[in-house]
């Protein structure tokens, strides 16, 4: 008696990548993905692991939900420019805008003359007009670029003369003195960690100073006995010949106009209008938008900074273009929104989704993050859980969103700030479903958060 192998009852790969389901998904994830997926199924089942029969149902399985790897999570740490999970959202207006740029647009076209045009035009015209003391605008693909392109077109070869107070190391070792001379410039320290004086400055300009540096502290803060040198008092300084020196502030976290919120974090209109030449920051922090770097300043340096070969290795996409335009000229940014959404205006919402989940209420403060304002508190509340629960929120079950919480002092919590009020719903879902098995813990009463300002 003949006996059949049952792995010739295997499907085709023609023959499954032909039927309707498999079209669909090829559309959308590529036909090489799916076929992956098919191949992987159909070698399962010839080890024996799955019926022939499952072939169809496994390789669907084991398709990817989308076709980037990206997993989209709401944020709900109450850090506002939270840099690992992409720092500053984009505005509904913003993301529009991404979508009409990812086809073909006229990026560098004149279409009234239908001669070349000035990339990105419209972006630039919008920061020169947010930020008015701005002879001209640059804008590269990230602040770190900003300023290594400052750098090299100012002083490779040359001495940065920068004060030691000054000379950081931020997120991922990222450490200022390494980029400025990555450029071929040579630092010039001056002054000591916590006290720079402007004669410091003034008595280390030489015929090799290619220009001073001012560098925001960024995620920290030097209290106490010390002294720093604000650019009004770099204003004017000069080489031996009378040349003048130029005096780049790398502020960092982007904010283009002074906001009460944050009395000491620097912003780019102020530093011009006293005495930097050239301001650069990143565009997706405190500005809200995309992955960018800014330069701003003298029209005359934005010219050499545009004409140096390195421009063109840092330039910036369609869609960076696009989106900025959009966040400069369109509604109040998701980023902006976040910090100044008050005590008062949280504690309904938190109070809500506390008594829908049978959960605490307690008194926390948010940050800025991103480096910046590291010494400003954002009073809000948020719904207390176990620990474990945070963990569960970031790898939950199909159709759950991803949601980012913190610890602190042995506690979940679960913080709105960042979170739009239409996904509130989501999160609740989110943390019924991580809650799972988790015995409840008796509460306050949905917490009345009794003692934070409002």
């Amino acid at each position: 008696m003949t006996t059949i192998d049952p792995r010739r009852a295997i499907p085709r790969t023609d023959a499954l990548l032909a039927e309707p389901p498999f079209v669909a998904a090829a559309a959308t994830l590529g036909r090489a993905t799916v076929r992956t997926a098919v191949n992987r199924a159909q070698d399962r089942a010839r080890r024996g692991e799955i019926p022939p029969g499952d072939v169809a149902a496994t390789a669907l399985a084991g398709l990817p939900k989308r076709a980037s790897s990206l997993t989209a999570v709401l944020n709900a740490t109450g850090v506002v420019i939270h840099t690992n999970i992409g720092r500053a959202p984009l505005s509904p207006s913003a993301v529009e805008a991404v979508v009409d740029a990812a086809g073909h647009v006229d990026v560098e076209m004149d279409l009234t003359s239908g001669a070349r045009g000035r990339r990105g035009a419209g972006a630039l015209a919008a920061l020169r007009e947010a930020v008015p003391d701005a002879g001209d605008a640059l804008v590269v693909n990230n602040g770190a670029a900003a300023l290594v392109l400052a750098t090299t077109a100012l002083a490779a070869g040359a001495e940065v003369i920068v004060s030691r107070g000054e000379m950081i190391e931020i997120g991922d070792g990222f450490r200022l003195p390494d980029l400025i001379t990555s450029t071929g410039a040579r630092l010039r320290e001056v002054g000591t960690t916590n006290r720079t004086h402007v004669r410091d400055y003034l008595e280390a300009i030489s015929p090799d100073t290619g220009c001073i540096l001012k560098a925001h502290p960024s995620n920290f803060r030097v209290d106490g006995f010390t002294t720093a040198v604000g650019y009004e008092e770099l204003r004017g300084a000069v080489r031996p010949d009378g040349s003048p020196v130029p005096l780049v502030a790398d502020i960092g976290s982007g904010l283009l106009a002074p906001d009460p919120l944050l009395p000491d974090e620097p912003d780019a209109s102020t530093a011009l209008r006293h005495g930097a030449t050239i301001v650069t920051a990143s565009g997706d922090k405190l500005l809200g938008g995309p992955q960018a770097g800014l330069a701003l300043g003298a029209a005359e340096i934005v010219e050499t900074l545009r004409r140096h070969p390195l421009a063109r290795a840092l330039r910036i996409d369609k869609l960076t273009i696009a989106a900025l335009e959009a966040t400069l000229r369109g509604p109040t940014p998701p980023a902006t929104r976040a910090l100044h959404a008050s005590a008062v205006e949280l504690r309904p919402r938190t109070q809500a989704l506390a008594a829908a989940l049978g959960r605490g209420v307690v008194a926390v403060e948010g940050r800025v993050g991103g480096g910046g304002a590291p010494g400003v508190p954002l009073p809000g509340w948020a719904v207390e859980v176990p620990v474990e629960v945070v963990e569960r929120l970031r790898t939950p079950p199909a159709g759950t969103p991803a949601v980012l919480a913190r610890v602190d002092d042995g506690r979940g919590l679960i913080d709105l700030r960042c979170i739009p009020a239409d996904r509130d719903a989501d999160v609740g879902a989110a943390v019924r479903a991580a809650l799972g098995d988790v015995p409840d813990v008796p509460g306050d009463g949905a917490g009345s958060g009794e003692g934070l300002p409002s």
